[in-house]
């Protein structure tokens, strides 16, 4: 078996892996490894070939390779290191090392003072979400039909109906629609969109697809090639009134029905898992339950935005860089992050506390949108943090950030309250 010794270890390559490893770099780490299964650096962002990536970070709108080639660009200036074409199969924790098999070395062996994962989140197919109906040709998921448009120049299909308002299921909805596909319709189950607000006026408004609300597919019919899809209405229990069920003709059929965060390697590992997420468990320091492995990006909690992405990687790697240095904060107490009125989840789900006070931002997401709001954290009985927002959707993620000396009885919890 060939061996590689490192500092950090950061499983994946996409942009989340790119940031982490740039932040170890910077925070003294000597030998930071990327270990990406692809044959080159970029995750998912090599398909994203639109616009709207980097508005928060570089003040900029760009396209998805425009974005991860310049975290590339400072990570080949800093001097990171890659081994591409490498499959994962083990992280153990107990020892500090990973098993890949390289295209190249055959079964390698890295051992690493500390690990980061950052293997992202894959799509759910139609299998996970039981769609009755044949299997023909013409069914996928939004994410393989975007690899097939933009990387391999194929056309999957011309007239598309899109089940799920998720954001690669809008945004596909406009691309299919630019190379002169009809998107007879976006179906959601949900009352409520799924993505960004600014995705369905981008992708969906401005090129007049209706979106479908509180409607799911009962069935597809067709045999070597899907023919229509059968639509319906739903009641208040997500179930189909099927009296109201119509007939759509259609060829192609694409599912944006959420993502799952990539977690066999967490778990074959035992590491604890969050099980709303179906992430990581991770603290402020993005630390997981074994306290030399860290986690990061979608991974730990599938974000709307890839600037929200980097920034809670960085974090990953900066900390992980210090626990390979042996100067990792020192711990006096642990605070547990629950969730009040409409948070569905919250992240970090623990928050260290140390000697010296630390401003910590919170992310969640709300379980149904609402208007006029307020984003309230409470920690002993008190408000130690507030702010309001015009508008919470479930498809847009929401931040508060609380001073960890005002946290009492080792706990905060957060809550999103109406106003007034």
């Amino acid at each position: 078996m060939y061996n590689l010794k490192c500092d950090v270890a950061i499983v994946g390559g996409g942009p989340a892996g790119l940031a982490a490893a740039i932040s170890a770099k910077r925070q003294g780490a000597e030998k930071v490894l990327i270990i990406e299964r692809d044959n080159s650096l970029g995750g998912i962002l090599q398909q994203c070939i639109h616009p709207g990536f980097g508005l928060t970070r570089f003040k900029e709108e760009l396209t998805g390779p425009e974005y991860y080639g310049r975290f590339v660009d400072e990570a080949n200036e800093l001097g990171v290191e890659y081994l591409l074409n490498s499959m994962v199969l083990e992280v153990n924790d107990k020892e500090n090392t990973i098993i890949c098999a390289n295209s190249e070395l055959g079964l390698t062996q890295i051992n690493a003072k500390s690990i980061v994962l950052a293997m992202g989140c894959r799509e759910r197919t139609r299998a996970n979400i039981v769609v009755p109906g044949t299997r023909p040709a013409g069914l996928y998921t939004a994410g393989s039909a975007q690899r097939l448009i933009n990387r391999q120049n194929v056309m999957v299909g011309k007239k598309v109906v899109i089940l799920g308002s998720g954001d690669i299921g809008m945004i596909m909805a406009r691309r299919m629609t630019l190379e002169g596909a009809k998107v007879v319709m976006v179906v959601e189950l949900m009352d409520c969109l799924a993505g960004l607000t600014r995705n369905r006026v981008q992708c969906l408004d401005d090129f007049g697809i209706p979106l479908k609300l509180a409607h799911t597919i009962t069935k597809i019919e067709g045999h070597q090639r899907v023919t229509g899809v059968r639509v319906a209405p739903v009641d208040q229990n997500k179930k189909p009134i099927l009296e109201k069920e119509q007939l759509v003709e259609c060829d192609t059929v694409l599912f944006s029905v959420g993502l799952i965060p990539e977690n066999e390697l967490s778990k074959k590992a035992g590491i604890k898992i969050n099980p709303v997420t179906n992430g990581p468990q991770v603290n402020q320091y993005m630390q997981t339950s074994s306290p030399s492995v860290f986690a990061c990006g979608n991974v730990v909690h599938v974000n709307d935005l890839v600037d929200n992405v980097s920034k809670e990687s960085e974090q990953a790697g900066k900390y992980a860089a210090l626990y390979a240095m042996g100067k990792f904060p020192q711990a006096t107490g642990m605070a547990k992050c629950i969730t009040g009125e409409n948070v569905r989840y919250l992240c970090p789900h623990e928050i260290q506390l140390c000697d010296e006070s630390q401003k910590v931002t919170l992310y969640f997401r709300v379980l149904r949108p609402d208007q006029n709001v307020k984003l309230v954290a409470v920690s002993g009985g008190e408000i130690i943090a507030s702010k309001k927002e015009f508008r919470v959707s479930p498809g847009e993620m929401c931040s508060l950030a609380v001073e960890t000396s005002k946290i009492a009885n080792g706990e905060v919890t957060v809550s999103v309250v109406k106003e007034g």
